[in-house]
């Protein structure tokens, strides 16, 4: 495999960081699950700050693969995130680190600077656009001068946007010019719950939204040019007539990350850019009333550090539950699936793209498993087994790149699909 120096003398091919951690623990698992299904199998470890919790994770692991233990292949790598020493020697032993330790704002650079400095390819499963495009700047030089690739966002919901928007262009016969995604979870009786380390990462992202311009200015990026009939914003809460709900913008790193692999798919391979816009139904109007007084009452609160505080001390009070310290429960997660929809329209073959109507149409979806521990886990490892398994297929050079652009050519797509994550086609029309 390309890149990085000798790969033959490195241990590991993969290596789980922070896999004792809340979302770690769901990523041990299917790790343990994919390599039992790779053909040669997987070298690979895990690796944190205590021996006793990593070993007790692989056990867990192996429990619910209905397996005696998951060997003694499997490495136990001590390191810490506040000692650089550590995670180089974990990076050295290893082609690729999936990076589970966040809020990647506070935790995540030293991991991805371990990797570059060392020769190994990092994964992780940030929705923090700040986070993701200081990567960029910072790393994307190095990482292509040691051949190594860095792509963050591979969780839910960045890839089955990223991944569904490219799909959605692959599968309409002539051009793509935009595309709106809707994303529906469904919960059973149990409701749905999320671990409070993404509350936390919300909170610090929404304080951040001016240095988050600042950055931008920094990396200075070439403009996307809008092909086709312009797409228009929609206000901040719309009713839907094909879902019969209100809907509300989508808050998540989405349409950042959509930007980001359509600039590098225009300005690199000629691609013609897709238009994205990024949106969540809600439900009825009781939904909406709702939403609004916690959303007030949340942009108040963050603005202010006493106020953060007690968001973050306070998840459970703040989110009416959703957010807890404790995380769903293994009920909640079998109860919960997501759906997300995409709206693309474009023009057949030989239409003018400047001038007509967009004259064909596109639905596709991408549905799944409860989004935050069993999609997400689902998507960060198969993203890494797409970039040890397909790295002809990976862009030439190495560097810090959004998931489309990582992948647009590779087999994830497929690999997602045979794990229950899966794209299929609604409805073409020409209009």
């Amino acid at each position: 495999a390309g890149g990085g120096g000798d790969r033959a003398g490195r241990p590991y091919e993969l290596v789980v960081f922070g896999a004792s951690g809340f979302t770690g623990q769901f990523v041990v698992e299917e790790v343990a699950r994919a390599a039992g299904e790779l053909s040669g199998g997987l070298r690979w470890a895990v690796a944190g700050r205590s021996r006793q919790k990593l070993q007790a994770v692989l056990e867990r692991a192996a429990e619910r693969l209905g397996k005696a233990s998951l060997g003694a292949e499997v490495g136990v790598l001590l390191c810490d995130v506040s000692d650089a020493a550590s995670l180089a020697a974990m990076a050295r032993q290893t082609r690729l680190v999936l990076s589970c330790v966040g809020p990647y704002r506070f935790l995540g650079e030293p991991v991805v600077e371990a990797c570059v400095e060392n020769g190994a390819s990092c994964i992780d499963i940030s929705g923090e656009p700040q986070f993701l495009e200081g990567m960029y700047l910072k790393y994307n030089q190095k990482a292509a001068e040691k051949g190594v690739y860095v792509v963050g966002s591979c969780g839910f919901d960045s890839i089955p946007a990223d991944m569904g928007v490219l799909y959605t262009k692959d599968k309409l016969k002539g051009t793509l010019t935009a595309v709106e995604s809707f994303l529906k979870v469904k919960s059973g009786p149990e409701g749905v719950c999320v671990h409070d380390g993404t509350w936390k990462s919300a909170v610090y992202g929404l304080a951040d939204q001016d240095n988050l311009r600042k950055l931008r200015k920094r990396i200075g990026y070439a403009p996307v040019p809008v092909v086709g009939a312009k797409l228009k914003r929609r206000g901040l809460v719309f009713y839907s007539q094909e879902f019969k709900e209100y809907c509300i913008p989508f808050m998540g790193s989405d349409a950042s990350v959509v930007k980001r692999s359509q600039r590098y798919l225009h300005t690199e391979l000629q691609e013609t850019p897709v238009q994205y816009g990024a949106y969540v139904s809600i439900g009825g109007l009781g939904s909406v009333i709702k939403l609004m007084f916690a959303g007030i009452l949340f942009l108040l609160l963050v603005k202010f550090s006493f106020g953060r505080k007690l968001l973050t001390k306070y998840p459970e009070f703040f989110s009416a539950g959703h957010f807890t310290k404790k995380g769903p429960t293994q009920k909640q997660l079998d109860g919960t699936s997501f759906t997300m929809t995409f709206f693309g329209e474009g023009y057949s073959e030989g239409q003018d793209l400047q001038n007509g109507k967009p004259n064909v149409k596109i639905c596709t979806e991408v549905k799944g498993p409860e989004p935050g521990y069993v999609a997400t886990p689902i998507a960060m490892v198969q993203a890494g087994i797409s970039l040890l398994e397909d790295a002809a297929y990976l862009p030439k050079q190495g560097g810090v790149y959004s998931p489309g652009a990582a992948f647009s050519k590779t087999k994830l797509i497929d690999r997602l699909n045979k794990r229950g994550v899966e794209f299929s086609v609604i409805s073409k029309a020409e209009v």
